[in-house]
């Protein structure tokens, strides 16, 4: 295990030298239209799974690809770490994400949010808030864009009991487009609330779209069932690789949420 924290270290160095050396980068962006900064953002997004694979032993699989629709869409993936947040926006045209607004008065990132289109909510705000940003997440994605949604509305660690929220299944029902939903194992590798990365092999996996008009109740049940289902048997395979590679699997316990 000190081997991993070495590497670990080695890599967060990196990590964030990269991060600042790229938001420097990007700063002519602002200028030019929103495409540029994206590309910068995949440019992140690539030099963080070179780093993985060369310090810390990750390898990173995507699995499912073809089954990505073009055009407009809703993305509902499940999220356990922070590394999801940054990777997943480089497989989609026009990716949009809704997250808290605090992140958009962060100084230059949260002009970087603002500058391509990403959706702010104040989870303070109540039900106005909330009507607000379904109207806008609607208008993306019928402008064309592909709306990037984690059901449970924060990171979960692997293995916590699900805790879906109703909020984005009447952003489906009001956009009119088809749900693709995303499971993965994240959680294992790179887990919340510690600097740690851990071995082993990473997995995204697109699944089978779902149509669009579907009754929410039952969009919310299958929705559900197919991302659940598939992140428990990645879970399961990823811990025991990890078994195999470092004699004992990391404990990720539901406190981490």
């Amino acid at each position: 295990m000190f081997l991993i924290f070495l590497r670990s270290l080695l890599f967060n160095v990196l990590f964030y030298a990269v991060l600042v050396c790229l938001a420097i980068v990007a700063l002519p962006t602002f200028a030019l239209p929103p495409r540029a900064m994206l590309t910068v953002a995949q440019w992140w997004a690539k030099a963080t799974l070179f780093l993985m694979r060369v310090i810390c032993n990750i390898k990173v699989e995507f699995r499912g690809q073809e089954k990505i629709p073009a055009g407009p869409l809703v993305i509902a993936a499940k999220h356990q770490s922070f590394w999801e947040t940054f990777v997943l926006p480089g497989f989609f045209n026009r990716p949009i994400f809704i997250l808290k607004r605090q992140l958009m008065q962060i100084p230059v990132f949260g002009q970087f949010l603002v500058k391509t289109g990403m959706i702010a909510i104040d989870r303070k705000a109540g039900v106005k808030a909330l009507l607000d940003m379904t109207r806008r997440a609607r208008e993306a994605v019928r402008a064309g864009g592909q709306l990037v949604i984690f059901p449970e509305g924060t990171r979960r660690a692997p293995g916590a009991a699900p805790d879906y929220k109703t909020g984005f299944a009447q952003i489906y029902a009001s956009s009119g487009v088809r749900c693709l939903p995303i499971a993965l194992n994240s959680g294992l590798f790179w887990p919340r609330r510690t600097f740690m990365r851990y071995p082993g092999t990473l997995v995204v996996e697109f699944l089978d779209p779902l149509p669009s008009g579907l009754p929410k109740d039952e969009f919310l049940s299958r929705v559900q069932t197919a991302i659940e289902d598939a992140t428990a048997r990645l879970v399961e395979a990823g811990r025991k690789e990890q078994e195999q590679l470092i004699g004992s699997s990391p404990s990720y316990a539901p406190s981490e949420r």
